[in-house]
């Protein structure tokens, strides 16, 4: 989610140990040219509700979630181990991961399970684009230390009619109902507000840490899996059957959208920047749109592009749409801006 808090900083190498070696060392290239890597990128993420709707037709949401996870932790850990880094330490870091777990996995990735089971994954798809929205209303509310500009509240505005455009509010004004599930719908919404609040907690509390994006971001996952791991057996049943389809969907969800995803993002983030890395956002209810009509037989009706299109055109007004409160600002001692750059953990990008 990942929906979309902005990528904020590409992470910045270190100085060579010995400089006069360094400059006849030869540069490493990834094999594969970053564009292919970004459109891999936006397909993962964009097909990823697509396979959430699969995988609940076999698995409670919870599960769906909690396998997620699992699959995402093994991959990251795979490479964490294979890179021989280490895990963070401190119990207040840790504290903190525990936190960023919650509010960037484990709750936002089973409200959007559990809003799948009553809407369709093109709705979910667009709900997640509003990240940047809820962004946007957290510096409203104060709780962030960016000033809106007059542009980023205009987005703001904008963003949100463009939900009521998705949803066809005004039919609710006939007694025709706004024609989708409201449950479902009210859970998407706030999976990815969740988003915004626990990226703009990483950014004030793990900002200093010093820990490698990828052992942070593994660590995080971690944490997020033995929440799961708790809460999931108190409120489902172990399964009784196992469908092949639901499971290779919830593998192919951890394993790609969940790890792949995030090593694609980091490296994008540190090879073109994040202002262009950041674009993966608008590609994502695009995809996921054609991906539930197209392969999941799902309805289109023509207000929900025409919304679409708005709640993007709000986002990306939301992007840069901010600025740096001045030194004499007032703020909470605990919401004080970190000086460093946050690190990139998983759910503080667009993803779902």
């Amino acid at each position: 989610m990942s929906a979309t808090a902005p990528l904020r900083g590409a992470p910045a190498a270190g100085p060579p140990a010995h400089p006069a070696r360094s400059s006849a060392a030869p540069v490493r290239r990834p094999a594969l040219d970053w564009r292919l890597r970004f459109t891999t990128l936006c397909l993962i993420w964009g097909f990823s509700f697509l396979l959430i709707k699969v995988g609940t037709q076999g698995y409670a949401p919870l599960q769906v979630t909690l396998g997620r996870m699992v699959f995402g932790t093994a991959v990251l850990g795979a490479v964490l181990l294979l890179r021989r880094e280490r895990l963070p330490r401190g119990a207040r870091t840790w504290g903190h991961l525990t936190v960023a777990a919650f509010l960037l996995n484990a709750l936002p990735f089973t409200l959007f399970a559990y809003a799948e089971l009553t809407v369709s994954s093109t709705l979910a798809g667009i709900c997640n684009a509003t990240t940047p929205l809820w962004s946007m209303l957290l510096s409203l509310a104060a709780l962030s230390d960016d000033r809106p500009t007059r542009r980023g509240v205009a987005g703001l505005g904008i963003g949100f009619a463009g939900v009521l455009i998705v949803l066809g509010a005004w039919r609710s004004l006939t007694g025709q109902g706004i024609g989708h599930d409201a449950t479902g719908t009210v859970l998407a919404l706030v999976a990815s507000a969740s988003y915004a609040v626990g990226w703009a907690y990483v950014r004030r509390t793990l900002a200093n840490t010093g820990g490698s994006n990828l052992a942070m971001s593994a660590s995080q996952l971690l944490l997020g899996t033995a929440q799961l791991a708790v809460v999931t057996p108190l409120f489902t049943s172990f399964p009784t059957a196992f469908p092949v389809g639901p499971l290779l969907a919830v593998a192919a969800l951890g394993v790609l959208g969940t790890g792949v995803a995030f090593l694609l993002q980091y490296g994008l983030v540190a090879e073109i920047g994040p202002t262009r890395a950041t674009l993966v956002t608008y590609f994502i209810p695009v995809i996921a749109t054609a991906a539930g009509v197209a392969l999941l037989g799902e309805r289109l009706t023509w207000n929900t592009p025409v919304g679409a299109l708005v709640v993007l055109a709000g986002a990306a007004l939301t992007q840069g749409g901010a600025r740096r409160a001045g030194r004499r600002a007032r703020t909470w001692p605990a919401l004080r801006p970190a000086r460093r750059a946050p690190l990139r953990l998983p759910g503080s990008g667009p993803q779902p």
